[in-house]
């Protein structure tokens, strides 16, 4: 059965009697396993943030030859001149020829603490991948991904997210074709935000995410292991699949999250509260209420606010928004923001409302709106976002972008 509830200290064993309940590391281990401690944090961090889990498997993940050089490279060159200027790119083209989750990888942008990809894959994985350098979030826009990681699986479609801790092997399976977001944190691991004076019970609620039963995955030999390892890419054979876990217990653990279990605070009187309320997960900086990464969510909800302008304001911000579509229309955007596509507003970039949104929403009747037909999320980052130059030339970027405010 999954396990619920976000950090908590989980336990699962695939094979009865293969968990030891009273301490962690025996000198022998039941069906002759070998115990490995995975460590996310730092052992003196604070209770509050140490993240470890001890995993019990059939082999423990040292047995491997050495790793070389890959050919694949995930990481393309930035541009070297970024512009302040807004950015809109479209989807990629669907048409696409056999390809699995790595091969489709588009990389779009990055910053100091974070990378951002476009996946578009029409075929399983036969490698197995980890990345050494960040936490991975999975942001479904069409198809299921089967996520099989060392803890377990965790399947993800439309409407649902995954994050995969740092230094996790996992495979990708893919029922169909599948395209939608990948981000890699490699800042802190992200964390719920505090509540504050919302309370105890707002925004994404613990016990909605959910991890892994543990299930070993076999696979014949010889087994290819793909690490991303400083920005590079190595590959290593190995006798053995790295998905041997029989058991495991702890917090560090491969999650997801069911994108309607959130529920969105906004105002019931006048006025626009900032986007900052629809914070899902944050990645803290050494500076307090200043993330280094958020995940933000912009759900269906009712729209109420009297005397008001209701979509987004117009904004220039000190934190760099990366704006992506899961489904319907964005209700700052008319026209071109699609669904799977990425707008980019880097800091104090003057962005807002297109101008027949403007015009709409400042001229109707106003009455209580349901935004039933939108889901957008933002990865917002103290950070600015740096394109690359393959996203820069690609034909998915709307160089016209700017045109969409010239009629205000």
């Amino acid at each position: 059965m999954p396990l619920y509830g976000f950090r908590n200290v989980h336990q699962s064993e695939a094979l009865k009697g293969s968990l030891p309940l009273t301490q962690n590391n025996p000198q022998k281990l039941a069906n002759n396993l070998y115990a490995e401690q995975l460590s996310g944090s730092a052992f003196t961090r604070a209770r509050s943030a140490n993240l470890h889990s001890w995993l019990y498997r059939t082999k423990p993940s040292v047995v491997h030859q050495d790793y070389v050089p890959s050919k694949l490279q995930l990481i393309a060159p930035l541009d070297p001149l970024q512009f302040p200027n807004p950015l809109r790119f479209s989807k990629l083209p669907s048409k696409t020829p056999k390809q699995d989750f790595l091969q489709g990888l588009f990389h779009l942008a990055s910053n100091k603490i974070a990378h951002v990809f476009l996946y578009n894959c029409t075929q399983s994985m036969r490698e197995f991948f980890s990345s050494y350098d960040g936490e991975l979030i999975f942001i479904p826009v069409a198809g299921t991904l089967n996520l099989h990681t060392e803890f377990g699986l965790i399947s993800i479609e439309k409407g649902q997210i995954a994050v995969i801790p740092r230094g996790v092997f996992f495979n990708v399976e893919c029922e169909s074709s599948a395209y939608g977001y990948l981000c890699e944190n490699q800042s802190e691991p992200f964390a719920l935000p505090e509540l504050g004076v919302l309370g105890a019970n707002a925004l994404a609620n613990p016990r909605h995410f959910i991890y892994p039963d543990a299930k070993v995955k076999e696979s014949p030999a010889p087994i290819t292991l793909i690490c991303k390892y400083q920005d590079n890419c190595f590959i290593a054979k190995s006798s053995h699949s790295p998905l041997n876990v029989v058991a495991w217990q702890g917090n560090l653990a491969p999650y997801s999250y069911c994108l309607k279990l959130f529920t969105t605070i906004n105002t019931v009187s006048f006025d626009h509260i900032d986007p900052s309320i629809f914070t899902l997960l944050t990645s803290a900086s050494e500076i307090a209420g200043v993330a280094n990464l958020d995940f933000v969510l912009f759900p269906p909800r009712w729209s109420v606010a009297e005397h008001t302008f209701r979509p987004p304001y117009f904004h220039r911000n000190i934190m760099s928004e990366l704006m992506g579509l899961i489904w319907g229309k964005y209700e700052a955007k008319q026209e071109d923001f699609v669904k799977g596509g990425v707008s980019i507003h880097n800091s104090f970039i003057p962005h807002g409302p297109d101008a027949i949104t403007f015009k709409e929403a400042s001229t109707c009747t106003q009455k209580p709106t349901y935004l039933n037909d939108s889901l957008a999320f933002m990865l917002e980052s103290r950070y600015p976002w740096q394109v690359t130059t393959k996203a820069m030339q690609h034909a998915i970027r709307q160089k016209d972008y700017t045109s969409c405010w010239q009629d205000l």
